[in-house]
């Protein structure tokens, strides 16, 4: 793989989430590989070959971040947990395993689906191995030195199995014996990956975090309520464990949060607009940029943007990733311009300009959360990028 030269014509505000589509051949080989076809090494090499083609296809298109297209991994939230001491992959958890209000669980038992894949803890967490530094190794081939910050490297949130499971199956109580103990070792582990990637020259990390979505969602909370958690003291923890991993974190290191609502080949999971959250999430969560799907009402509106303060960024997922229906240009600039006025006269005014340069746009999701991508061509991909980034330069200069 040869280093691209320096694109200059790169659109800061407009971005993307992180997935993208994966050619044939590519899904091919990854299914050879599952059924015993190909070595993990083969399926590596062409992964690596087709990474320096998707981030060439990000620079060509405009886009101001660039990622691998999660081109190593069969699902988003691969990677992390699987890789940590104490954490055991389930390929069959039995979805009675699984909280009550988590939405798939209803889903899949209404089909008569009895399992599904997740991890538990059986032991101390540790990181005893880097989960992303190599990935982020190869991606940093593809781009000249000065481009590396640039680069955005994704991941599982830390919430989400036990986001998944509660506290009686997320974990072994003869190992932790509260959630506390258990997410002192989990924070502990994120942080140090986290570090390893910026001393790599990483210097953005977002999490792919579905979770803060169940606190949107009436149908989900009025379940917890029925169950008897207590949504609100679920939602400061999962706050505070975010805010314990970015702590102390350098001053050039972009920290990101993507609140999805579901993205399993072009369906969603949760409804419920940002009202219930938005104010804890922008003003507590000790992060720097937020990226918002708004692609469909059910996201409700855009008045909840008026909780975000001076010094944090709102990415506005306003072109859809669930059907190749291209969106209208000016839509997308009609809505940027409400967002900027509501976030200009929110709870901390300021100049509009000022409000505008805050705010950046980008699909409501990644376009392949899955390996197989969701129901959309990569020419109606391309196109849907390719809006987005004169939206932005008709918007931003």
């Amino acid at each position: 793989m040869s280093k691209e030269t320096t694109n200059t014509n790169l659109q800061p505000h407009a971005l993307h989430v992180g997935s993208l589509l994966r050619p044939k051949d590519l899904l091919a080989k990854r299914a050879a590989f599952h059924g015993g076809q190909c070595s993990a090494e083969e399926l590596r090499k062409l992964e690596d070959q087709y990474i320096a083609d998707v981030v060439k296809l990000q620079k060509d298109i405009g886009l101001g971040i660039i990622t691998d297209g999660e081109y190593h991994r069969d699902v988003y939230l691969h990677g992390i947990f699987e890789s940590l001491e104490g954490m055991v992959p389930i390929p069959k958890r039995s979805i009675y395993e699984f909280m009550p209000h988590v939405p798939w669980v209803q889903i899949f038992s209404a089909m008569g689906v009895k399992e599904w894949p997740s991890v538990y803890c059986n032991g101390k967490i540790r990181r005893t191995k880097p989960v992303f530094a190599q990935d982020f190794i190869t991606l940093k081939k593809c781009v000249a030195p000065e481009e590396v910050p640039l680069l955005k490297v994704t991941m599982c949130p830390p919430t989400w199995h036990h986001a998944n499971h509660g506290s009686e199956f997320a974990y072994d109580h003869s190992v932790y014996r509260s959630d506390e103990e258990y997410f002192a070792d989990l924070v502990q582990a994120f942080r140090e990956e986290i570090l390893e990637l910026y001393e790599l020259g990483c210097r953005r990390v977002q999490f792919d975090d579905p979770v803060f979505s169940f606190f949107c969602s009436k149908a989900m909370i009025d379940a917890m309520e029925a169950t008897g958690v207590d949504h609100e003291k679920l939602l400061r923890t999962y706050i505070d464990v975010y805010n314990a991993i970015t702590a102390d974190r350098p001053a050039d290191l972009e920290i990101a949060v993507h609140t999805c609502r579901g993205n399993m080949k072009g369906m969603h999971f949760a409804e419920g607009g940002y009202d219930r959250v938005a104010e804890k999430l922008f003003c507590e969560l000790d992060v720097d940029v937020f990226y918002l799907e708004y692609d469909t009402d059910r996201a409700g509106g855009l008045e909840p943007l008026r909780y975000l303060p001076p010094g944090k960024r709102a990415v506005l997922g306003l072109v859809t990733t669930k059907s190749g229906e291209l969106e209208s240009m000016e839509a997308v600039k009609a809505r940027v311009a409400r967002a900027a006025e509501i976030v200009a006269d929110g709870e901390v005014k300021r100049p509009l300009e000022d409000a505008l340069n805050q705010l950046s746009i980008s699909p409501q999701c990644g376009f392949a959360s899955m390996a197989e991508g969701n129901p959309i061509t990569e020419e109606e991909q391309n196109k849907k990028l390719a809006l987005l980034v004169e939206a932005a330069r008709q918007i931003w200069g």
